[in-house]
């Protein structure tokens, strides 16, 4: 069953002038909706579902069926302006500034989502400003769905780039909003919340570069968060990484587009050095990043009895994960080399998740069955010679494969620079690095890369010989 009814009947056959726009709803009907629900949230009305302050604080069943029919009706352009232009956005807001009903909250918000699918309604109530901070103040509800609501509403917006600088601006300039976000992250179990909710930070982050960095220093002092009597409460010392690490392994194995959300938002961290610090000085010093990110890698995605087209489906999230990986291992590569510079003496490159084989392996896969997907690219794009749509959507699909094999070749690369005899010798033992997965990798890294595939040779022919000689056949370029 739907959580929803379905919109009611429509009057307006039996009355003309009744209907609302070109829609068969009747405007009596609605404002009669209305008119209840001001009464609703009226301190004088008194009922046996009320709290002892006089406001209501359950719905009776036809009054919940009732304005669940206002909320499917919404969606409709011509029910939705009627409702902006009868002032359903300030009842609204006496709703949520006088009910204590949680029900009757969330439907309301859910109801303004649907309103802000269209566009003049949305920069009304985007420009709206005591309407704005009351709908900001709905992300430090105690309510789960009326968070999941205020966070569809909040995107809606967000994707309208009309009105998008007004919300950020507002964001900005309300330290609360941090707060309630990282508290939801950090303690929610609700998968759609955790994935709406992450959805908003990625638009956020990716609008605002700004933002983006106050949120990354945030967390230096309490503020005040959400609470079930709406009394201030001090939350926890919130830092933004470990809250977007705990809301990812929520939703890592139940929503696949979730656990791409988040992997992109730490991907936008990394694209300021105060956003790869925030990772790799955290006090952990980024263990707990790195073996998720390496879990999701070696053990979870693209593996080797998946087919090699998986690798299409998971290219972004993929080229998120890898991304990350990167910038910390170049941000560990230059704190030990920082290290030696300032001890005159060669160190050994101890960091603890550097030089593993798996990851390696994982990284020579991934190439592997993009190359396979290449083969097959070039296939539908003679076979759609004669489309335009098709050619475009193989066009697409190219960019982001070559994305995805930038990110893997940058990352492999520096790794492979990096290995020792030992850790050659550990990958041929394993499996990892063999005739075919070497090829494979310099196929790729080469020339782009020929400093690294010829320091990782000279290596190989101390653990390999043989090897590195069929390696130099094969890629005469190599040959000294």
């Amino acid at each position: 069953m739907d959580r929803n009814p379905s919109p009611p009947s429509s009057e307006a056959e039996e009355e003309e002038g009744d209907a609302v726009g070109n829609t068969v709803y009747s405007k009596h009907w609605l404002f009669s909706i209305l008119t209840r629900l001001i009464e609703v949230i009226s301190p004088e009305k008194t009922e046996p579902t009320v709290s002892p302050g006089g406001i209501q604080t359950e719905l009776d069943e036809e009054m919940e069926n009732d304005i669940c029919k206002v909320w499917d009706m919404s969606m409709d352009e011509d029910v939705a302006l009627f409702l902006q232009e009868f002032n359903a956005p300030d009842i609204f807001m006496g709703v949520f500034a006088k009910s204590k009903c949680p029900r009757l909250t969330e439907i309301c918000v859910g109801i303004l989502g649907n309103m802000a699918c269209f566009q003049d309604i949305c920069m009304s109530i985007s420009k709206d400003e005591n309407l704005g901070q009351v709908l900001l103040q709905r992300l430090c509800d105690s309510d789960s769905p009326t968070l999941l609501e205020t966070s569809r509403l909040l995107l809606t917006c967000l994707s309208q780039p009309e009105v998008a600088n007004v919300w950020v601006e507002r964001i900005r300039e309300n330290p609360s909003v941090y707060d309630c976000v990282c508290f939801i992250m950090s303690s929610s179990t609700n998968v759609e919340l955790l994935v709406k909710v992450g959805e908003v930070v990625d638009k956020l982050f990716d609008l605002d570069e700004e933002l983006m960095l106050n949120w990354i220093k945030n967390g230096t002092c309490r503020s005040v968060g959400p609470s079930v009597d709406d009394s201030p409460e001090e939350l926890p010392d919130f830092k933004i990484v470990p809250c977007i690490l705990e809301a990812a392994k929520q939703v890592r194995s139940d929503n696949p587009e979730g656990l791409d959300v988040y992997m992109h938002i730490l991907q936008l961290l990394t694209t300021v050095d105060e956003g790869i610090q925030a990772i790799v000085q955290a006090p952990d010093g980024g263990k707990e990043t790195w073996s998720l990110l390496y879990d999701l890698v070696c053990h979870e995605l693209c593996q080797p009895d998946d087919p090699p087209i998986i690798v299409q489906e998971q290219k972004t999230v993929l080229a998120s994960i890898l991304s990350v990986l990167s910038a910390m291992f170049a941000s560990q590569t230059e704190q030990e080399y920082t290290k030696m510079r300032k001890s005159n003496v060669k160190l050994p490159f101890s960091c603890y998740f550097i030089l593993d084989m798996p990851l390696i392996g994982s990284l020579i896969r991934i190439l592997q069955y993009m190359e396979g997907c290449g083969r097959r690219s070039v296939d539908n794009s003679k076979e759609s010679e004669q489309g335009e749509t098709g050619r475009a959507d193989v066009n697409e699909e190219d960019f982001h494969l070559k994305i995805l094999k930038d990110i893997c070749c940058e990352l492999l690369s520096n790794m492979l620079q990096e290995l020792t005899k030992e850790n050659t010798l550990e990958g041929l033992h394993q499996g990892h690095l063999n005739e075919q997965t070497c090829s494979c990798a310099f196929q790729n890294l080469l020339p782009l890369y020929f400093a690294s595939v010829e320091s990782f040779l000279e290596v190989l022919r101390e653990a390999d010989q043989t090897l590195a000689d069929n390696l130099e056949k094969r890629f005469p370029s190599l040959k000294v």
